[in-house]
């Protein structure tokens, strides 16, 4: 299972009633959070959550709207008592930025742990989950990132009799994966049949529409994507800086046909996204503004 949370849906400047940006996904009383606009210590408070358990922060790009927060929030993870180590991944720089902003907070009480992504397309492990970076088209180098949760498949006596695993080592394969009697290891490929279908989350931000971002929420059971403007009549500055419309967000996610589509990410100067919903929903119809706070349960489905 997921927990997928809207922290804050605003773009470039926070307003009263949006903060800025960011996306926190919980599994297992873990949690890992994209993007760190200002104050996102206080947006996460306000979802009821608390800040220790954040283990993993991923960047799309360098800009104050995306990563001015990260100081705030190290500091008020170290004060609410983390000592264990946190991960920082982002473009090439991360670490260069990252040091920079903690001029103001020097002193924590847990390591850093930097990733920079060096190539279009990279996919490493963060914990159980497995994170697909991927290069997006804006103004400045920008990622948008896909997370996955596996599922394995289920026990299948018939293939542990044809393997000759004994009785007695398959509880102890289901549980640790792997087990060794009598000098003999026994793994999981030998008892369990294929893998079913795990989670999918797709959050993309701050880009001009790509064909590989439809490839990379392909069949997501959320697609989380920018929807700077709203009104067609601003393609021109949708394409100057680097963003997109609703329509533009709405054609990816019919190309994608995800499970549930979220837009965010909004201009400061669209104070009801909802009014404008039904452009996107002319597109793809179970288009959904995302708001601050906004949350999803995402279960496996058998």
């Amino acid at each position: 299972m997921l927990e997928v949370i809207l922290v804050g849906t605003g773009g470039t400047v926070p307003t009263k009633d949006r903060r800025l940006t960011g996306l926190l996904v919980r599994h297992d009383g873990r949690e890992l959070l994209i993007d760190c606009g200002e104050g996102m210590q206080v947006g996460i408070k306000a979802c009821g959550l608390t800040l220790g358990r954040i283990d993993t922060i991923l960047l799309t790009h360098f800009h104050a709207d995306h990563v001015a927060g990260l100081p705030g929030l190290l500091l008020s993870m170290g004060n609410e008592g983390r000592t264990e180590p946190v991960s920082i991944a982002g473009p090439e720089g991360c670490a260069h930025v990252v040091e920079s902003l903690r001029v103001i907070a020097p002193e924590l009480p847990f390591q850093i742990r930097y990733t920079e992504w060096k190539q279009p397309v990279v996919t490493a492990p963060f914990a159980a989950l497995s994170v697909t970076a991927f290069a997006v088209a804006h103004r400045v180098p920008c990622y948008g990132y896909r997370i996955r949760l596996a599922r394995p498949g289920k026990f299948d006596p018939a293939l542990a009799e044809k393997n000759g695993v004994p009785l007695a080592a398959w509880n102890a394969i289901q549980k640790h994966g792997q087990v060794t009697l009598d000098g003999v290891t026994y793994t999981g490929e030998m008892v369990m049949g294929q893998a079913r279908r795990g989670l999918c989350v797709t959050y993309v931000t701050d880009t001009r529409p790509l064909p590989l971002i439809a490839e990379m929420a392909k069949d997501a059971d959320l697609f989380v994507c920018e929807g700077m403007f709203a009104d067609p009549d601003k393609q021109a500055r949708a394409e100057e800086s680097g963003h997109m419309t609703f329509s533009e967000a709405a054609t990816l996610a019919a190309a994608a046909q995800p499970r549930r589509f979220w837009l965010t990410h909004y201009s400061a100067a669209l104070p009801d996204p909802e009014a404008h919903l039904d452009v996107a929903r002319g597109i793809f119809a179970g288009a959904e503004c995302g708001f601050d706070g906004k949350r999803e349960l995402i279960r496996f489905s058998d």
